[in-house]
């Protein structure tokens, strides 16, 4: 807590204004926008992977949350302040930081699809800064902060070889399913079976359990995503750059439709229980592996001509 003590200190309504913006790129919907941008924009492999360290990571993160149960920091000393706008999305336990599991493990990745040096050193500084705005914020001690950072950090790392070439990535693919199966399936098994102490706070509790359906139904759509593009699909991620972008908005915009419209009808279907949340980001993945990419060709003609004639 001294450290946070320190960061509070130092707090002004400019550097609070800076951080709480950068805090955001942790989130849920930029990890779907850029593993959607790698998936679709840049390169097959890449977006595997990312979804791969994605996943592995949030059942890693959810699983310590439970098992360790650790309270924010205004908890552990009601004399500390936290930055308030940032309260909202500093739910649950503290331990350790899923923002910073998030952040680490998708511009790590992302990291090595960059082909340009302005886009490493980005990947690079929002690397540091965003698990920084935790602590500043007040929300992550530097516990939550460094071990979720060390544990995206070795998911990169460890998972690069199988990722490092096409061939690679056609023979480790397999295997890889296999662990997002038995991880899927033995996190669900966890939250459901552990027996956890009475002083559980049930709405972590409740959180983590929608988690582990989500990753349950994430990796079933993934691995029918990649079945059926190796089948029958075989979609290619080129285009020029306005094709490129209208595949990615209008793309993203469909699917938001769905995970926002999808819920209260599969939540009024099975009344409210947990597993609604797999059906939902089924649904997500295989339109975005399995449907969406049958425009893909068209988008590959949007600007083309164009192009074309520049060149000439």
């Amino acid at each position: 807590m001294d450290f946070l003590r320190l960061l509070e200190g130092l707090r002004s309504p400019l550097l609070t204004r800076f951080f709480s913006a950068i805090t955001y790129a942790g989130d849920e919907i930029c990890f779907m926008v850029l593993a959607l941008l790698l998936f679709w924009c840049v390169s097959k492999r890449h977006g595997y992977y990312l979804f791969t360290v994605g996943f592995l990571g949030i059942a890693a993160s959810q699983s310590l949350k439970l098992l360790f149960r650790i309270p924010r920091p205004w908890v552990l000393d009601p004399s500390f302040t936290i930055v308030e706008s940032a309260r909202a999305g500093a739910g649950g336990y503290s331990f350790p930081s899923g923002h910073t599991q998030n952040i680490v493990g998708t511009l790590g990745v992302t990291w090595f699809a960059c082909k340009k040096v302005w886009q490493k050193i980005l990947c690079a500084a929002l690397i540091l800064l965003v698990p920084f705005s935790r602590m500043y914020l007040g929300v992550h001690t530097p516990l939550d902060v460094g071990i979720a950072f060390i544990t995206a950090i070795l998911l990169v790392a460890v998972l690069y070889p199988c990722f490092r070439t096409d061939e690679a990535f056609r023979r480790c693919m397999p295997w890889l399913f296999a662990l997002l199966a038995v991880v899927s399936v033995g996190y669900l098994l966890f939250v459901l079976c552990y027996a956890f102490p009475a002083d559980v706070d049930s709405e972590n509790l409740f959180e983590g359990t929608k988690n582990a359906y989500t990753i349950l139904g994430c990796m079933l759509g993934l691995t029918v995503s990649y079945i059926y593009d190796r089948k029958r699909l075989h979609f290619d991620t080129k285009a020029p750059f306005w094709g490129q972008v209208l595949k990615l908005v209008l793309g993203l915009a469909l699917l938001m439709a769905i995970r926002i419209g999808a819920k209260p009808v599969l939540n009024l279907l099975l009344n409210g229980h947990a597993a609604a949340g797999a059906i939902r980001y089924f649904l997500m993945v295989i339109f975005a592996g399995c449907i969406w990419p049958h425009t893909f060709p068209a988008f590959a003609k949007i600007g083309r001509k164009k192009e074309q004639g520049e060149k000439a």
